[in-house]
């Protein structure tokens, strides 16, 4: 059967940072499903458009097609149910945990990383990209991040319910991850990627899971270019 995941990719198509598509690659290789990587950027609008919408990821199963991380999420649990589970704790803990990463987490860290992403794109995409966030914010780029550095600890006292958990057990799911884990480790694998930022404190028992989340799965998030440590 054939499966593919459009992600998002920047210039270089190994350089994939959408925090959204991160949850679905993950999800997939927790389930242990291979799919091919069918690169996306941001001006390719009807490369996607016969899932309907102009967003990614979309996963394509054999004559299905899935758009949405948490969609997605949702159909493989249900299509693949004699595979690990990826809501072994109920998927409302995992909705939660993935709407805090929505709400709460992403919106802080954009206004950290935004202005790192630009010089990572092709033209077409930079011009989309700057164009669409200033409007977004109503400024430009650089004043959205300016002075970050100072406004890390809000980040890290956000991270407050996560390190938490983290501080008694490996992962977020517990004793291993499940999706919990991968929807809150999409943002960071983002930052990472496009951004030198160091967002996490060495000790911070956040940074010590992230490093365990990159190690997962053969190494899958650890072998994509980073920017940050």
């Amino acid at each position: 059967m054939a499966r593919r995941l459009f992600e998002l990719a920047g210039q270089d198509q190994a350089r994939r940072f959408s925090p959204y598509c991160w949850r679905a690659r993950m999800a997939l290789a927790h389930k242990g499903l291979e799919a091919e990587t069918v690169i996306w950027r941001f001006t390719e609008g009807e490369a996607i458009a016969f899932s309907g919408q102009n967003k990614v990821p979309v996963l394509v199963d054999g004559d299905r097609v899935v758009a949405d991380s948490w969609v997605i999420a949702r159909y493989l649990e249900d299509h693949y149910p004699d595979r690990p589970s990826l809501f072994p704790g109920g998927v409302a803990a995992g909705r939660f945990v993935a709407s805090w990463a929505d709400e709460v987490l992403n919106p802080m860290l954009v206004r950290l990383i935004v202005s790192d992403i630009p010089p990572l794109l092709d033209e077409p995409a930079r011009r989309y990209f700057i164009a669409n966030r200033e409007v977004r914010f109503g400024q430009p780029l650089a004043e959205v991040t300016a002075n970050r550095e100072a406004r890390l600890p809000e980040l890290r006292q956000a991270l407050g319910p996560a390190r938490a958990v983290l501080a008694e057990r490996p992962f977020l799911g517990g004793e291993a991850p499940d999706y919990r884990d991968y929807a809150v480790f999409g943002s960071f694998q983002w930052a990472r990627v496009v951004s030198p930022l160091a967002l996490l404190a060495p000790d911070d028992p956040v940074a010590a899971w992230r490093e365990r989340m990159l190690d997962l799965h053969g190494g899958l998030a650890r072998a994509t270019p980073a920017l940050a440590g």
